[in-house]
């Protein structure tokens, strides 16, 4: 399974905003951005150009790292994006919202992207009954997410629903019974993700 090693509070410290990649440290005062506003590495103190190009990377690499997703991938969902119709940037959204392990995160069933990713690979989730351990599993309007029965990450799955304050209004959440339903495609207004999708288009576009 291919993934980012990274030290995650250095990335969030890389793009100068949360990223929530460690969950619930990110909302404490041991956050790295809180700790350490400026980038990682001996000239982050320093002043940077802000070039066209330098602007169009960053967004595209906030982008990349709040999903959780290799340079490959993302491209990968670029092109996809490029070929529907609509506003492309508001497509590439859309197709990363839709991942399975970012709905399971979204619904509140994990601290994390990287929890939810772990979460749904052991097989801890299925999608309308049936198991799915696919992290980039495509979710549709009218599925349903629910944890596998008799899943033995249940308490970890509950001490996350207790972090969750609210769902994405394009989900329906039943903490109570661990189901989730997607009621329909997400809109761009409904997508709180930090990045202005329009630099990543034009970055791609060169």
């Amino acid at each position: 399974m291919a993934r980012d090693r990274g030290a995650q509070c250095k990335q969030c410290r890389r793009e100068g905003v949360k990223l929530f990649l460690k969950g619930e440290r990110c909302l404490t005062d041991k956050c790295g951005v809180e700790r350490r506003s400026y980038p990682p590495g001996e000239h982050g103190r320093g002043r940077a150009k802000q070039s066209e190009y330098r602007l169009q990377l960053r967004e595209k690499q906030k982008a990349r790292r709040y999903y959780g997703v290799l340079e490959k991938q993302f491209r990968s969902y670029y092109d996809k994006a490029s070929r529907q119709p609509g506003v492309t940037g508001e497509n590439l959204l859309r197709l990363l919202e839709r991942r399975l392990d970012n709905v399971v995160y979204r619904l509140g069933f994990a601290a994390s992207r990287a929890q939810a990713r772990q979460l749904v690979r052991h097989g801890h989730f299925h999608v309308n009954g049936r198991r799915v351990n696919i992290p980039s599993y495509q979710v549709k309007p009218d599925d349903i997410v629910s944890m596998a029965p008799g899943s033995s990450a249940e308490q970890v799955i509950r001490d996350a629903t207790d972090l969750t304050a609210s769902v994405a209004p394009w989900l329906q959440a039943d903490h109570d019974g661990l189901t989730g339903k997607i009621l329909k495609l997400p809109e761009r207004g409904e997508i709180d993700t930090p990045v202005q999708e329009s630099l990543i288009v034009e970055l791609y576009s060169k």
